[in-house]
């Protein structure tokens, strides 16, 4: 892992996705990160290429890496681009994403 952001940011990051949008991790690991019977997912880390996840399946917690769609350089991305990854998540998953707010 390249280490473009500080512990602080990957701690906040990780941190605001476990407390305020862990339905939308566990969308983006059973869609984009290969575990369709996931039944957990919390955010462990991130750097300029990828978020990482620990995700439950069969009462186990494996590691689960989802790619960004390209190599970040700006805290204010990260964000961009796990909307990004909801909304795929949504599509391949045929759900509706909920209205930005």
């Amino acid at each position: 892992m390249s280490a473009p952001f500080g512990a602080d940011v990957v701690a906040a990051v990780c941190r605001h996705m476990n407390d305020d949008h862990a339905a939308d991790s566990l969308l983006i690991c059973r869609a984009l990160g290969g575990h369709p019977a996931a039944i957990r997912a919390r955010a462990t880390g991130l750097d300029d290429g990828g978020m990482e996840f620990a995700v439950t399946v069969d009462d186990v917690e494996v590691p689960v890496r989802v790619p960004f769609a390209q190599r970040l350089t700006e805290r204010a991305q990260i964000r961009q681009e796990v909307v990004r990854m909801y909304r795929e998540a949504c599509r391949r998953l045929g759900l509706p994403p909920r209205a930005a707010g």
